[in-house]
């Protein structure tokens, strides 16, 4: 007990309303892996719909207050956490609705603020805000629920094979690749199955990689680039989370190229005011041409996730990287 003022307290906040509350369960016990337990007080709370809880045991847990991020402990104290890891894929932790929330109740947080989130959320309005600024996109077409395309309009605008997806989520969820006009209704049913945009993108043929990177008050921190090999279609669910994939860190692409990869991310996250980790997904092109793909403001974090491979090809050491994050916003 003596102790307890001294430690900060730390909420690793999972789960989240999207298909990707399991991937985010597993990114939360990555995190609490990762962070150093003699210097910091950790738990997991669970936020699914409005059931927010701390996970105090296998078969334990108690209510959050929301009205201050705070529960009560077994022994009848208050426990207001002093800070939050928020590792939700998707809303409401990815996409600024969690971020604001925080704000209003002045609680540190791990990653990118109202805006950043909100922005990098939703796909479509990230790559034109970033394309404006000249980094390289994909063609694309922005459907809202209700709104119709036919099939001739998207061979005409944005060819075969093509990806139909929607524009805020991810882990692959909702995501068809099209190959011809007779699939394309299909695929875009099955995207706003996962939500109320559409995004219809052209296929851009090269070398997946993906790039992270962090910056403190004191430091920036790129890490060495992955490149991602599937058999798949895709880098699609399977490909993910059922070891159908290669992940080869640091990718096999010229020094040049690499180190061109990592100014474009270190530039995102000044264009997009990120904070905390972040990982942005690319295809170079055959013509060495590097075009985005996404900016992830919550990245996987399960110990097999990118960044904590990007993290020990570094040399840096996880539980560091934690402590680092969480100093730099005190």
């Amino acid at each position: 007990m003596g102790n307890r003022p001294m430690k900060r307290t730390i909420a690793i906040v999972a789960g989240g309303d999207s298909s990707e509350v399991i991937v985010s369960l597993r990114s939360a016990s990555g995190i609490y892996s990762f962070i150093d337990g003699d210097r910091y007080t950790k738990y997991i709370v669970t936020i699914v719909g409005t059931e927010w809880n701390v996970i105090l045991s296998e078969t334990e847990k108690a209510p959050i207050d929301k009205n201050d991020f705070s529960f009560i402990a077994p022994d009848g104290v208050k426990i207001r956490f002093d800070f939050a890891y928020i590792t939700i894929h998707g809303t409401p932790g990815e996409n600024g609705i969690l971020q604001g929330y925080l704000r209003l109740l002045h609680i540190p947080f791990s990653c990118c603020d109202v805006l950043a989130s909100a922005l990098t959320f939703d796909k479509y309005a990230c790559n034109n805000f970033l394309k404006s600024f000249g980094i390289r996109c994909a063609e694309s077409i922005l459907l809202r629920r209700g709104e119709t395309i036919s099939a001739k309009e998207v061979t005409r605008r944005i060819g075969y094979p093509c990806f139909v997806k929607p524009s805020v989520g991810g882990s692959s969820f909702g995501i068809t690749k099209v190959k011809s006009e007779e699939e394309v209704q299909t695929a875009i049913d099955k995207a706003f199955a996962e939500g109320d945009e559409v995004m219809i993108e052209a296929f851009i043929q090269g070398t997946e990689v993906t790039s992270g990177m962090y910056r403190t008050k004191t430091a920036t921190r790129i890490f060495p680039i992955t490149e991602v090999v599937t058999d798949n279609e895709f880098f699609d669910y399977d490909a993910k989370y059922n070891g159908q994939v290669q992940e080869i860190t640091p990718a096999r692409v010229s020094d040049e190229l690499t180190r061109e990869v990592q100014a474009t991310t270190a530039r995102i996250y000044s264009l997009v005011g990120a904070k905390g980790i972040i990982r942005v997904d690319y295809i170079i092109s055959a013509d060495g041409t590097i075009n985005l793909l996404e900016v992830n403001t919550t990245p996987g974090m399960t110990s097999t996730s990118f960044i904590p491979q990007q993290v020990r090809a570094a040399g840096l050491d996880m539980k560091e990287v934690m402590t680092e994050i969480i100093e730099n916003e005190f």
